[in-house]
Order: structure tokens, then sequence, then C-alpha cells
């Protein structure tokens, strides 16, 4: 079966006939919400597979690693590798896979890496230097994997991505096969936010400046959406469907505590309302002017929508949040795992830093991941509507970051030691031990309250995309 889902098959199978969606053997969502066993493990449907050359270099009876080196049967041993991670690369298309094995080669297959979003390059002997040159002039961001004993280049890699043409160059020295995957991250980034749209909607436009700048750095289209037209696609949202999505959910938490189920239904019939947005847009992403100019204004708040979408692997994102909705695009890009927005707190005596928001995902280790165990709360500040109060697990290693415009990157990173049960603040919280100093964190904190946490630690394919991006990263709790 193919890994790659149309959005609009997805659609097909998830809310055409949707009398008879959650019938029978509870078919499609399954138990608790989880997603079709056909969803792919990069985020949500995309247009496209990401497009990768790979080219392996060497020199046949180079004197290192060996004389003795059989170029094809390493290559072929790369090979294998690739198939034992065949999940990995589910959604990629090695559009040019080759050796090379000379610079006028070289010279050659860089004419044809135009419309590929990234080169990984794996150095199989010594002698490739003058190789290089002539494929990074193709200007295409660039990942060169080289392992022990392959040659004695590796001593001029750091000084090659200082130097103008290693702009968008990374090097990876390592043993680790699992690096290729790794490897391959920071162009699927580019790649869903070049194919991405937010949708957002809100009375007005939002920042002509922004939208525009978005656009040019990532080839993101931020579109406005209208409220008539949410209010539209909710009604035609078959009710039996809204019905047997509501029983779901239900069904899954450990306990309902505020929310009327008339309350739990209207925020599933929206969430279905977004899906269905998405998808005649064919779009990525949804945010709402919650707090703002939709307040109030349409059938439920939109957190059970958010949740349900980042539950699948798309975006939903609070508040017209737009930098947030970036951000949270790009960690999903590089990990896979949808992000939590936040409202931190400090804690000092602990050197910790809580993020807390009303908005939890249940899938927070991405939507073939398992469901954490969750409330359903009303909003802790509005004490109305309907959320998921999410319980994440405790002594995950996170990272929190917010793109700031487009050429600016904070973050940081820690673990997670405790995830408060507490009707203070917003109802998911984690209490996060940062790496670095606390006070440091928040001395340096500026451009506003929001940030975008995901599980693991993505430094390492942050420094990747954001060098291939020209953007800058500062670590807020070291600066």
């Amino acid at each position: 079966m193919s890994h790659i889902v149309k959005r609009r098959q997805f659609l097909q199978m998830t809310t055409a006939g949707a009398a008879a969606l959650y019938m029978g053997s509870g078919a499609l969502l399954g138990a608790h919400g989880q997603p079709p066993p056909s969803l792919p493990l990069s985020p949500g449907a995309r247009k496209s597979k990401v497009r990768v050359a790979k080219l392996y270099l060497g020199i046949p009876k180079a004197l290192w690693p060996t004389p003795l080196l059989d170029i094809n049967a390493e290559r072929e041993r790369y090979e294998t590798e690739f198939k034992k991670r065949a999940a990995d690369f589910a959604d990629v298309d090695f559009a040019v896979s080759e050796i090379v094995t000379s610079p006028p080669q070289a010279q050659e297959v860089a004419g044809r890496l135009n419309d590929v979003d990234g080169v990984l390059l794996i150095h199989l002997s010594m002698g490739i230097t003058p190789m290089l040159g002539p494929l990074l002039a193709a200007k295409k961001p660039t990942v060169l994997f080289a392992a022990p004993y392959s040659g004695h280049e590796w001593t001029s890699f750091g000084e090659l991505e200082r130097q103008p043409n290693g702009a968008l160059l990374c090097c990876m020295l390592t043993s680790d096969f699992d690096q290729l995957a790794a490897a391959v991250r920071p162009f699927r980034a580019i790649h869903h936010l070049r194919e991405a749209k937010i949708l957002d909607v809100i009375e007005k436009d939002p920042s002509p400046d922004y939208v525009n700048a978005v656009k040019e750095k990532f080839g993101t289209e931020v579109k406005r959406i209208d409220r008539e037209r949410v209010i539209k696609l909710y009604d035609a949202i078959d009710e039996k469907a809204a019905a047997a999505l509501t029983d779901d959910w239900i069904k899954g938490a450990e306990k309902v505590v505020e929310p009327s189920r008339d309350e739990i239904f209207k925020s599933c019939r929206l969430a279905l309302a977004f899906q269905r947005l998405l998808d005649e847009e064919e779009a990525t992403a949804i945010t709402v002017d919650c707090y703002g100019s939709m307040y109030r204004r349409l059938p439920a708040f939109p957190c059970f929508g958010f949740t349900y979408l980042n539950d699948m692997g798309w975006a939903g994102i609070c508040e017209s949040d737009l930098k947030s909705a970036i951000t949270f695009m790009l960690l999903q890009g590089l990990t896979g795992k949808p992000g939590f927005i936040s409202d931190p707190t400090v804690d000092e005596s602990t050197d910790s830093i809580i993020l807390a928001h009303c908005l939890g995902s249940r899938k927070m280790d991405g939507p073939k991941g398992e469901t954490c165990p969750y409330k359903i709360r009303c909003i802790m500040e509005r004490q109305e509507g309907a959320v998921t109060q999410v319980m994440m697990r405790k002594n995950a290693r996170v990272t929190q970051a917010e793109l700031i415009g487009t050429d600016l990157l904070l973050y940081f990173t820690g673990d997670v030691i405790d995830a408060p049960d507490t009707d203070r603040g917003c109802r998911t919280k984690i209490n996060v031990k940062v790496d670095g100093d606390i006070r440091t964190l928040w001395r340096n904190w500026s451009n506003g309250l929001h940030r975008v946490t995901c599980y693991g630690d993505a430094t390492r394919d942050l420094e990747r995309f954001c060098k291939f991006k020209a953007i800058k990263m500062v670590d807020e709790a070291k600066a």
C-alpha cells in the first residue's frame, strides 16, 4: 500500500458516507480516535514525496579504506541499510541514485539536481574532494555522510562548511546508519513547508508583511477563511458521524469533568468541519482567532478540532498564532511529531519551566504512537468549552522553539520532570528541567509568550535546517 495518502482520498474515507464511519467494526478511526494504519509516518497527507539525490562518492582501488574495496559492493551495503529503514524513507523519492567517481561525472550529475529538495552524499573512499566543488555548485541543501575509514577528507570538512561554497553543506561523521534517516529530515521539513498552506479563520487579513516574508522564505501560503464558510461546513457534517466521534472521545477519556455531551458533540462536529476545510483547500494547517474576532462566534471552541488534526499529523494551532504555526510545522517536519503550544511559567526552585495550555494533543509521539491518557475538561481561563487535558510522559526529552520572523529561531531543550494535574493554569501541563540555567532563560525571554514543544532533542536537526535556510539559532537558556 502506498504510504502517501491524498487528502481528498482520506476525507472520502472518513467523511463521505458519514453514517457508516464509526459503525460496525469501528472502521477507519478505530478505538480512541487513532488514525487508520495507512496514514504516512510523515505529518499529514502531503501533495508529493520529498525528492532527494542519493550520491555515492568513491574511486575504485583507492588506498583508503583499502585498495581492495569494491565500491559497487559498498554501495549495496548501504542500500541494504536503507531497505532496513524503509519506513523512515516512505515519503522520500530518491530521484537520483548513483555512484560518482570523477569530477566530470560530478559536474554532469549536478546539472540534474534542479528539482530535488536536497542532496545526500555518501563518502565511500579517499579521493572525493575534487567531486565536492561541482556538486556544491548546484546550491542545493547537502548532507555529507562519512563513516569511519571512508577517507581522510574529513580533516577539511569543517573548513569547507565555513566557506561560501559550503553554506548549504552539513557533514555527519558517524558509523550509526540510523543517521541516514536523520540526514534527510531537514530536506523533509523544507519540502513540507514549501508545500504547506495555513488557513487562518479570522475577521481581518493577517499582516501582509509577515505573510509575504513567510511565502518568500519557505514557500508557505497563508489564506484567510471567513466565519461563514466554517459555519456552512459545520452544518453540512452528518450528525451521526459527529455523534460517533463524540462517543469515541468520551470512551477513550479517563474522565469527563465539566463539559456536557452536547458541548463535546459540537466540538467534534466542528473538528470534522475543519478536516473538510483542509481537504477543500488542500491545506496543511488551520488556526482560529479564538480569543479575538472569532470568540463565541463559532458553534464551539476549536480546541477539540485542533487536537483531532494534530493527532492525525496535520496542524491545529490556537489563537491565530502564525509564527507558532510555522514553528509547529517545522518541528513536525523534522520529528514527525506534533508540537505543544504553551503559556509558560517559571519555578527557580526546581530549575524548571512549567509549560501549560488548554490545547493538548493526545498523540505526542506521532500519528502511529501511543495515545496519551486524557480527561475532557472545560477551558480553564474561560470555564467553558471542551478540551483534552493530556497527561504527557514524564522523563521525556523535549525541545521547545519559536521561529521569530523568518531569520531567528529561539529554542532550548530539557527533560520532563512532572506532568502536574492541578486546576491552576491551563489544563495540560509539563514541568521541564532545562538544559542550562533557568534564570538565564527567563531573563533572555522575549517575543511573546507562546513557544512550541515536541518530544525528543531536535537540536541537530534544527541546526541543519537553520543552516540551509540561513536562520540564526539562539539557545535561550545558555545565551
